[in-house]
């Protein structure tokens, strides 16, 4: 596996904040439904792209359990990813390890690259089963490579996930994160819903107009602070460290 190193950069995204493209060009046509934009944003059942949109799996700080209060900035992590290759990059913080890969059917994913069972780092293997897998050499935990959950070793639950939007020249966008174990629509409806309830209303989140009834409110001892970058805010770029295969 070779390795290449993402360097820091000082581009922005010529489209105004990636975040907001990502909602916008779901909400765009009038017709879409609920429905619609479940199989948009589910990776787990599908991993599916549609038009310029990709929808992957990424990380949290510390296995998705806590969060700083702030939300995650959008970050270009790469000009292109093509089917077979993974990227190591940063997110949502610098110390933050992650792994994104593109599928050989060319659905793209990422995951925490930070095991759920003690922090260590896990690894894209793509010589194994018939997708690849990610792998934690320090006590054999493996995750499925289109889903992350775990399917041998002492891990105790899946790697948190990220959502990516990929850009019409190309370039690769992370633009939000998910707690383990919750999907990329409820990670998306979390963040955003009180902060930005124009957004959270045009995509469908549940408890906004357009949406299903809200859900129950979340304990305050473990309550994050939701929400997103306005349009326009200084999206990062990719943090050091970046590997691919």
């Amino acid at each position: 596996m070779s390795v290449t190193e993402q360097q820091p950069g000082s581009d922005r995204n010529s489209g105004g904040d990636p975040r907001e493209a990502l909602h916008d060009r779901i909400a765009a046509d009038s017709l879409t439904t609920r429905r619609d934009y479940l199989r948009i944003v589910t990776t787990v059942s599908g991993g599916l792209a549609l038009g310029g949109l990709g929808v992957a799996a990424g990380i949290l700080h510390r296995h998705g359990d806590e969060e700083d209060g702030e939300p995650p900035a959008p970050k270009r992590i790469a000009t292109q990813l093509t089917p077979g290759e993974s990227l190591a990059f940063r997110y949502p913080g610098d110390e933050d390890r992650a792994v994104a890969v593109r599928l050989d059917d060319g659905t793209l994913v990422g995951y925490s690259a930070v095991c759920t069972h003690l922090a260590c780092a896990v690894l894209w293997r793509k010589d194994r089963g018939s997708e690849g897998e990610l792998y934690c050499p320090c006590h054999e935990g493996v995750f499925d490579a289109r889903t992350g959950e775990v399917t041998a070793g002492p891990p105790p639950r899946g790697l948190p996930k990220v959502a990516l939007t990929e850009q019409t020249d190309g370039s690769i966008w992370a633009v939000g994160t998910t707690r383990s174990g919750e999907s990329i629509e409820q990670g998306l409806c979390r963040q955003i819903g009180e902060d930005r309830p124009d957004l959270a209303a045009r995509i469908g989140c549940p408890g906004t107009r357009g949406g299903a009834e809200a859900p129950p409110r979340a304990d305050p001892a473990s309550a994050v602070t939701p929400g997103v970058p306005a349009p326009g805010a200084t999206a990062g770029e990719a943090g050091a460290g970046g590997g691919r295969s």
